[in-house]
């Protein structure tokens, strides 16, 4: 693809191509350090590390989904260090409350006797916030969050608090147990960039791990970068060209997958209702992130369908008649995909 196709019809003045490949691979050199020290305490993980960086790029939040013991928590812990972000911790329950993420104001006494409001923050005031098993959290409480992750600020007595820069959501679900949960509604999970499926570490990986946490010493985790040079990363994702076979590949995908405008039997046959705007929005952040974090200057149609599932699962919905059939979103989406293979 030449310079002309990539830069054309980019909304953007269009930059120096070379300076800009040199911002780019100077960026990857250092994402690749980022890698290998997140590599080095999370075993197994690779693809489930670089889908969360990829969100972090694009400045999104993650919805991270699977079974108890897999790394999901010490995931976070590791990325506030390795980012140099501050990051805190909220165990979602039942009884929650909205002002115990948020922060709430107390009525305080002066010395002269005057009497006055201050706010005290929440955890929700942290860069990189971790909502464990967000789905025990009550509908009020998460509908709190879900302002604080559409807008970076919360609303707290009539007043407006801007959240930290960069702030992002890592949350977690368990898939199994699903007694006293509260489904998140669909409008929230919108707001997730990325829906992330955390597997098994396969044999090796697993024996890695076991060998590595068991021992007298365990590897720590050790800053790379700080929040400022992400700001500049996130900046520089959105700078990146996107030549019009990606854009059109990506508006092809998202409307092919509703079912009302949909030519594929198998969507409109199965697919209750289809990914809306901000699925192309964020596939198209998602791979222009992905490219910067292989020291590419341009997404292409590939970074598009490696991406398609954790952008658009979370976004789509089968009926009954699917899942009487045992068909699946995976089967689906990679039905979507195919025309970009």
């Amino acid at each position: 693809m030449s310079t002309q196709d990539i830069l054309r019809g980019q909304p953007a003045v269009p930059e120096d191509p070379q300076r800009l490949m040199e911002e780019i691979e100077a960026l990857g050199d250092r994402l690749a350090s980022v890698r290998d020290r997140i590599g080095r305490v999370i075993f197994g993980q690779q693809e489930v590390i670089d889908r969360t960086l990829v969100t972090l790029l694009a400045g999104g939040h993650v919805l991270l989904i699977g079974v108890p013991g897999l790394a999901k928590t010490r995931l976070v812990e590791t990325l506030g260090t390795v980012l140099g972000l501050a990051e805190k911790r909220i165990q979602c329950t039942p009884d929650l409350m909205p002002a115990d993420i948020l922060g709430s104001e107390v009525l305080e006494e002066g010395e002269n006797g005057r009497r006055s409001f201050r706010f005290i923050p929440g955890p929700v005031f942290s860069q990189l916030l971790m909502a464990d098993e967000i789905n025990r959290a009550s509908p009020r409480t998460q509908s709190a969050l879900l302002q604080a992750m559409q807008e970076r600020r919360v609303s707290v007595a009539g007043h407006y608090h801007e959240l930290p820069r960069p702030f992002h959501v890592l949350a977690t679900q368990n898939p199994l147990e699903q007694e006293g949960t509260y489904p998140l509604p669909e409008a929230q999970l919108d707001r997730f960039l990325m829906q992330i499926d955390v597997d098994y570490p396969d044999r090796d990986a697993e024996r890695r791990m076991m060998i590595a946490t068991t021992g007298s010493t365990d590897e720590r985790a050790v800053t790379v970068l700080t929040a400022a040079d992400l700001e500049v990363a996130q900046r520089l994702v959105r700078r990146v060209p996107v030549g019009e076979s990606v854009v059109d590949g990506i508006l092809d995908l998202v409307r092919r997958g509703r079912p009302e405008t949909s030519e594929l039997m198998e969507v409109r046959q199965h697919v209750a209702w289809g990914p809306g705007p901000r699925a192309s929005q964020s596939l198209m952040l998602a791979a222009r992130a992905r490219a910067v974090l292989d020291g590419r200057l341009s997404p292409s149609l590939d970074d598009v369908v490696a991406l398609a599932k954790p952008v658009l699962k979370h976004r789509m919905a089968l009926n009954f008649a699917a899942r009487a059939d045992g068909v699946t979103l995976d089967d689906v989406i990679d039905r979507l995909c195919a025309p970009l293979l």
